[in-house]
């Protein structure tokens, strides 16, 4: 039905009940009396009205659903319709609460710096990782001048020649930042923040790894080559040369295969794909191998004792046995002759420890945090004399790593060492 007669026809029925009811007052009590009637349903009517009108401006000054009233009459129709949109609003903005909490979760959950800035560069909005790149305060800083809060030359020239198309790459806050400002709306800019110092640490990393790793390589292998361009080109060499260049070679051969060999063991513990195969590790037999491979590579030069007093694990018997062994041949190879090697598994008081001590050349505090990185050398021709890779502490790192566990090292010139290896309590056969 069209929503005019909707409103109309019972405003004329209602309007037909009263004077029919006046008509008949006025038939049977006179014309005064009918009058009256007429005006005092008219006046209530009227009040009737008014007060839903109020009622309509009350509710208009706090529009809440649960307020609204229900109203008589036509009132009914319009108090059901402000109803219905009042409902559909409130459900609208319940929705953009939802999404608006959603979006600032993430805001504050990504990794990348956001903050929101107006056509004069002043902040009106900032994530948690602006907050940590940039040293800001949303609180603090809000309503201020971006280039106020950031006294960075280039950044500020970033602003001032306005080439936003690529990031700017700056030092700041002793981290390394790659910036850009996004131009949104017409009034609005975002900056964005990419904290790429840890990129930067491990492109640095990659590079030293090929730089030294093509110098230790490159070492045996002139050597090798060098005695081979002497034998081709002399091949009357005497006997005992020829036998003492091939010793050399021999030696150089071995050398360039444990660095790949090393390298290779590295690069299987890095990779998310070699899993880790947890099985019962027998401790007892475990160390008193890498004890006897100590004792051998010692060649009687040193005093070597173990001891274990503590339970089994669990873990990759293969891996453990090379870093304990890792850990083992570098107290051999640091200690002068006439040294004393003790090797120990215990049960601490919140983990399980194998422990290395030795009363060798010890090690200057100002290297021990560097000892795990690769090819980290305190003295490279003590380390090439003693054959040794630079590999060792860092297999011996990221093996601990897999097993949930860590190295510490203390150590002292002069005074020996001691390489701690500790496995949680989680380790322990169930």
């Amino acid at each position: 039905m069209n929503p005019k007669l909707l409103f109309w026809v019972p405003a004329a029925l209602r309007l037909g009940m009263v004077l029919a009811a006046s008509g008949v007052v006025w038939w049977l009590l006179g014309p005064l009396a009918g009058l009256a009637l007429a005006l005092a349903t008219t006046i209530v009517l009227l009040f009737v009205q008014l007060s839903y009108l109020h009622q309509l401006g009350e509710w208009l000054d706090d529009p809440h659903s649960s307020r609204l009233p229900d109203g008589w009459g036509a009132w009914t129709d319009v108090f059901a319709r402000l109803y219905r949109l009042r409902r559909d609003d409130e459900r609208h903005q319940e929705e953009l609460n939802e999404w608006l909490a959603r979006f600032r979760q993430a805001m504050h959950l990504l990794p990348e710096g956001v903050a929101i800035m107006d056509d004069v560069l002043r902040m009106e909005w900032c994530n948690p990782a602006a907050e940590r790149h940039l040293g800001l305060t949303l609180e603090r800083d809000k309503g201020r001048r971006v280039t106020n809060l950031i006294r960075h030359p280039e950044f500020v020239d970033y602003i001032i020649l306005g080439r936003y198309e690529q990031p700017l790459t700056l030092a700041f806050r002793g981290r390394k930042l790659v910036v850009q400002i996004i131009p949104f709306e017409n009034r609005r800019q975002i900056l964005v923040t990419h904290d790429a110092t840890e990129t930067e640490r491990i492109e640095a990393m990659r590079r030293d790894f090929i730089a030294n790793a093509s110098h230790e390589l490159r070492t045996p292998l002139t050597v090798i080559v060098g005695f081979l361009e002497i034998a081709l080109a002399d091949p009357g060499l005497d006997a005992p040369t020829r036998t003492a260049h091939l010793t050399l070679m021999t030696e150089q051969a071995e050398r360039m295969q444990r660095l790949i060999e090393d390298m290779l063991t590295l690069s299987r513990l890095e990779s998310d794909e070699y899993l880790l195969k947890r099985e019962r590790v027998d401790i007892a037999a475990l160390v008193e191998g890498v004890a006897a491979e100590a004792t051998a590579l010692s060649r009687g030069r040193h005093r070597i004792e173990f001891v274990v007093d503590g339970p089994d694990v669990m873990g990759s018997a293969d891996e453990l046995r090379s870093a304990f062994a890792n850990l083992a041949s570098n107290a051999v190879r640091y200690t002068p002759a006439g040294g004393h090697i003790r090797l120990s598994w215990t049960r601490g008081p919140n983990d399980l420890r194998f422990e290395v001590m030795d009363d060798g050349i010890g090690i200057d505090e100002q290297h021990i945090a560097r000892l795990t990185e690769r090819f980290y050398r305190v003295d490279k021709s003590r380390s090439r004399e003693t054959q040794g890779t630079g590999l060792g502490l860092a297999i011996v790192k990221h093996v601990l790593l897999r097993h949930g566990g860590k190295l510490a090292i203390r150590s002292a010139p002069g005074q020996g060492s001691v390489f701690t290896a500790s496995l949680p309590n989680t380790s322990l056969p169930g």
